[in-house]
């Protein structure tokens, strides 16, 4: 079979099994979600060695080790993907839920219900938790969802495909409910994203050269963001122990994801009394430091940092740091610099804290908490499609309400109108 005709065949497949979604209950979507994770404890050794194969691969191609520790699969990772599926389970069915209803002078009755989207296609990269995070967020939301993980988690994923199918059929749910592309043919990505008779929304998860090609070349409406340049900012009236622990979690968790700070930006008030300790601290760690003047005048081991440090997100054990006069330069360096995903302020100033939630333009906002929180996990969605850097529809990280539209609806009673 060519792949026009497989790609064609699964869009088919993915738009019959929205329709029967669409329809589901609640108690169907969530015996499918329970059978997945059954299934998942029962393939356990399976995943493994099949992640296995991928993180040989992996290493032969000369992955670095952040990318290395996004692909792997292992217990506690399992695990988490097991959780996360009952979590969803757990969570509110929104399908069908009315809102806003209102009687109008025409003796009309006018609400808003809320409906699944349709069909989803996810395109990403390395991670293959997140093959069950988008199967059961789409699932749990009556979407369809066609799959298209990377070449470099191809065993992983078929493996994971294999325990959310056996999951979906066991609730009487039609077998394409979810489906995983099972080739590494890159063309396949761009039919997937040029197919708006069977595709409504693609979410793209990766790296930024991915998804600006994905937002350039799609034909239908795409759910992203290209870049986590996330920023602490240290105020003058911060604890200084409850920065320097927010600062080293936001940093040094997990340097390849895209809620890890970036950019660190110190009040100058405060610079010589935490700087000190955190860049001794980070250096520890083994995170490349760049900084402005101020920042290598405090201490000559850090580089010099560029423009385009400011830009960037390194997904590196690497950090700029800056030092600023006041609050009201941190906001415009993070709204000019920064890629709009999360950004957060220690200080114990009450009144600061709300300018800097009211002006930092990011889809995640923070108050003494560490940038890492920002996850549909963490945030009680029980997990995420991904991140949302938009402004319309969906914006944050993306649990069921956004993989959800609402429509009008009226209730009449031989209503007709006169005018």
């Amino acid at each position: 079979m060519s792949l026009e005709s497989y790609m064609s065949r699964i869009g088919q497949q993915a738009r019959a099994a929205s329709r029967l979604l669409a329809k589901a209950s609640t108690q169907q979507k969530n015996m499918a979600l329970f059978a997945m994770a059954e299934a998942l404890e029962n393939a356990r050794p399976r995943l493994i060695s099949e992640n296995a194969k991928d993180m040989d691969n992996g290493r032969a191609k000369g992955l670095d080790s952040a990318l290395l520790d996004r692909l792997l699969l292992d217990n506690k990772r399992i695990d988490g993907m097991i959780e996360g599926l009952r979590q969803v389970a757990a969570l509110p069915d929104p399908i069908g839920e009315i809102s806003d209803m209102v009687y109008l002078p025409s003796g009309i009755q006018r609400g808003q219900m809320r409906v699944p989207l349709g069909v989803i296609g996810i395109i990403y990269e390395s991670r293959p938790n997140v093959t069950i995070d988008a199967a059961s967020l789409c699932l749990k939301s009556g979407n369809a969802t066609i799959l298209r993980g990377g070449s470099e988690a191809f065993y992983s994923n078929q493996a994971i495909a294999e325990a959310v199918t056996a999951g979906v059929i066991a609730a009487g749910l039609p077998e394409h409910a979810v489906q995983v592309l099972n080739t590494t043919d890159r063309d396949a990505v761009g039919m997937l994203i040029s197919m708006p008779e069977f595709v409504d929304v693609i979410v793209p998860r990766g790296g930024k050269s991915l998804i600006e090609r994905i937002s350039k070349d799609a034909r239908v409406p795409v759910i992203k963001h290209l870049d986590g340049n996330c920023h602490v900012y240290i105020d003058d009236e911060a604890d200084l122990d409850k920065a320097f622990a927010i600062a080293m979690n936001a940093k040094t968790r997990r340097y390849g994801v895209c809620n890890a700070m970036e950019s660190l930006l110190v009040h100058c008030a405060v610079a010589e009394k935490i700087l000190p300790k955190l860049v001794s601290a980070l250096q520890e760690k083994g995170v490349s430091l760049v900084g402005c003047d101020q920042t290598r005048a405090i201490d000559a081991s850090i580089e010099a940092a560029t423009e385009e440090d400011w830009y960037t997100e390194y997904l590196a054990p690497k950090l700029s740091i800056k030092i600023v006069s006041d609050m009201d330069e941190a906001i415009a360096h993070i709204n000019q610099y920064g890629s709009h995903h999360t950004d957060a302020i220690v200080s114990q100033n009450y009144s600061k804290t709300r300018a800097f939630l009211t002006e930092v333009d990011s889809s995640s906002v923070m108050v003494n908490a560490s940038t890492s929180f920002a996850d549909g996990f963490e945030y009680g969605f029980g997990a995420e499609i991904g991140i949302s850097t938009d402004k319309i529809h969906a914006r944050g990280p993306v649990g069921l309400l956004g993989l959800t539209s609402q429509k009008y609806i009226v209730l009449g009673d031989g209503h007709t109108r006169d005018n």
